[in-house]
């Protein structure tokens, strides 16, 4: 008897590689945005002074992307026909994958139609669609979004009642006045309602606190109370009760999630388990009196070797599977097994070398101890405290009137001592054993690297002295202190290694790394974000912003006409010439700033100038969008994430923080608050499963 199980190892590698090139396919039509018109391939955004880009000929860009569209045609028949019409109809994301390659193809052929001179490509706007639509996680992320909107617009009706009562507040306070000595804040701040609700909405985020209230101030210090209660009530209070919002929305969302994922998986393993112990039984049947449902162990066994899994999750399952002594394993066992998936991967190290030697045997005693490692760190640190000293000695010197010779001549102590101590603990660990060290990987390659610069410092410009030129030869690749610096960079960052000898450190360095790691669905929303809005920032405001004329790099405006203004803290005067939405690529780095919200209030001051006030609808948008909305969420998965690991972390050592491998995706963070399926659950689930048939 044979059962087929599993895909063959080449299928697998087939359906990667299928995987891997569709999103490289995205990758690639989403990036036309940075070479179509406008172009961002200068070498600066600044509008007084940027050169003329390259302009793609008419049919570069559109011949890549009408091959995109294809690959994206192909993917949606595949998956429509291996579905079938009735899942189809049924799946939105699908549907909505076809009218966006309809669209596509639409205007496509219009730019080609054309000749490319056309004003407008809707096609970009819609392109995100291909990334959202092929990620599963950014698909759930989007629905938690949607189940916490209500909440959100509810908390942002607050905000807009507790701005609009405070800006008629203000306006009543602040009023004109027939002294103009009085009129500081109605004329900057108060003069109408929009500037008004702009100038409350700015302090909302504190972007222009203090400078809000200073005229007013400065006549009467009572004037403070209303904008310290508008401060408390709106920033601190109402803002970070949204914050608190999307905290508890997401994580029930995701406890959500996770009970659906447990019972999925539970599930699965039900249905191997009727697969595996009766084959060729229908699930409608019903056992024979004093039967109990076994699987073999050695078919067990077959299967486990063709499961696509990782391998210490296979090891540890296949292990706990030979220690069934009749041979069989009962359903309840058979659900135990797979509670290894859930463990986590403690990383082993080699075996030490053994060593006839007493001097040998003496080096492994020494360099295997702590206090090594504690010596290393302090050696790492004399040599920072050394680097800064010179810095400091050296900060308004030129690169002509500084000396090299004391820096090389430290530098060079202290790489030999980092050499002496790689080779000695490779003596002692051996070389298996020293790379099962993730500390000893970097130290190793940090030295190496600082050994073949200093080196490549010796061999170019031999031993540097105060008399010495600084670069005598000036056609060589990298100036002698270009060298220098690099050298003094990689010390610094040589001095990483104290983190995960810090058990707090350790723990915060691993929740960020499993952000990098897991939680790239919501950057790749949250770069969806940046692409829509950056692609209207350029059909909204491309060219509003133009420099005076006859304008140089450093030369004034005062005497220019028009939107211009030289006043403190405006567009021109803080010189923000390169945030623009000239291409997209700049607009990408104008959006970013805004988020930061610091200055914001400088880049809608110059737009509604430059353009119309109704442009700061769009900045708030994205301020709403950005930071209110996604930058909140962000901090929530963060505060989950480090809670997570922290209390995992406390019941562990230092050592056991740099061992462990956690298995801590954003589902599993809440795996300990979800409940298990019983047994009639999944039975009733499995017998009523569209996908499984089984039959005699």
């Amino acid at each position: 008897m044979h059962i087929q199980t599993s895909i063959s190892s080449r299928q697998l590698y087939l359906l990667k590689m299928q995987f891997r090139g569709l999103g490289f396919t995205i990758a690639v039509v989403l990036a036309l945005a940075l070479i179509e018109r406008p172009s961002s391939l200068t070498y600066t955004s600044d509008i007084r002074f940027k050169p003329q880009p390259w302009e793609p000929p008419c049919g570069l860009t559109e011949g890549i992307e009408i091959v995109c569209l294809c690959i994206f045609i192909l993917d949606v028949t595949v998956k429509s026909y291996l579905i079938g019409w009735e899942e189809f109809r049924m799946n939105k994301w699908l549907i909505g994958y076809v009218i966006v390659i309809a669209a596509s193809v639409i205007d496509w052929m219009l730019s080609i139609s054309m000749m490319c001179n056309e004003s407008l490509r809707v096609r970009r706007l819609i392109r995100p669609f291909f990334l959202l639509q092929n990620s599963s996680l950014m698909k759930k992320t989007l629905k938690c979004i949607k189940r916490t909107l209500p909440e959100i617009a509810s908390v942002v009706l607050l905000l807009a009642l507790h701005l609009c009562i405070f800006t008629m507040i203000g306006m009543l306070i602040f009023a004109k006045s027939d002294d103009p000595k009085k009129n500081g804040e109605w004329e900057t701040y108060f003069k109408n309602l929009p500037k008004a609700l702009s100038s409350l909405l700015v302090l909302l985020t504190t972007a222009n606190n203090p400078d809000v209230m200073i005229p007013a101030y400065s006549l009467n210090r009572g004037y403070s109370i209303f904008f310290i209660l508008f401060s408390v009530f709106g920033t601190y209070l109402l803002m970070n009760l949204m914050t608190a919002i999307i905290y508890n929305q997401f994580r029930g969302y995701l406890l959500m999630s996770v009970q659906t994922s447990i019972i999925r998986r539970r599930l699965g393993i039900r249905a191997a388990f009727e697969v595996l112990c009766c084959p060729g039984r229908g699930h409608t049947s019903t056992q024979s009196e004093g039967h109990v449902e076994r699987v073999a162990v050695n078919m067990f066994l077959q299967v486990m070797g063709r499961v696509h899994m990782k391998s210490y999750c296979r090891q540890d399952i296949i292990k706990a599977a030979q220690q069934f002594p009749d041979g069989f394993i009962d359903g309840e066992a058979f659900q135990r097994l797979f509670n290894e998936l859930d463990k986590d991967f403690m990383k082993e190290h080699p075996p030490k070398p053994e060593y006839s030697s007493p001097a040998l045997q003496h080096i492994q005693y020494i360099y295997s101890h702590y206090y090594i490692t504690v010596l290393g760190n302090v050696v790492a640190l004399a040599n920072v405290i050394c680097v800064c000293t010179v810095l400091v000695l050296n900060s308004e010197k030129s690169a002509s009137e500084r000396s090299y010779f004391y820096m090389e001549i430290i530098n060079c102590a202290f790489i030999m001592y980092y050499l002496i101590e790689m080779i000695l603990k490779i003596v002692a660990h051996g070389w298996r054993g020293y790379l099962s060290f993730r500390n000893n990987i970097f130290d190793g390659f940090l030295t190496v690297l600082l050994l073949a610069l200093q080196i490549a410092i010796f061999i170019t410009y031999k031993t540097p002295s105060d008399s010495e030129e600084v670069d005598p030869v000036p056609h060589r690749v990298m100036a002698l202190w270009e060298m220098v610096r690099l050298v003094n960079m990689l010390i610094v960052f040589r001095f990483l290694r104290i983190i995960p000898e810090i058990k707090l450190m350790a723990v915060v360095a691993s929740t960020l790394v499993d952000l990098v790691k897991n939680l790239r669905a919501f950057a790749g929303i949250l770069l969806v974000v940046y692409y829509v809005f950056a692609v209207l920032g350029i059909w909204l405001f491309q060219g509003a912003i133009t420099p005076p004329p006859n304008m140089s790099l450093n030369a004034s405006i005062e005497n220019n006409t028009g939107p211009y203004s030289m006043d403190c803290g405006t567009f021109e005067q803080l010189e923000y010439w390169p945030n623009n939405f000239d291409d997209f690529a700049s607009s990408l780095v104008l959006l970013y700033n805004i988020m930061v919200v610091n200055n914001w209030h400088v880049f809608t001051d110059a737009y509604t100038r430059y353009t119309t006030e109704w442009s700061l609808v769009y900045f708030v948008a994205w301020w709403m969008t950005s930071s209110v909305m996604w930058v909140n969420l962000f901090v929530a998965l963060i505060l989950e994430n480090f809670t997570y690991k922290w209390d995992r972390s406390n019941t562990m050592s230092v050592e056991d923080v740099e061992r462990i491998a956690y298995q801590s995706t954003v589902q599993f963070m809440f795996r300990e608050h979800v409940q298990e399926p019983t047994e009639e659950e999944l039975l009733a689930q499995l017998h009523q499963h569209p996908h499984l048939h089984l039959s005699w």
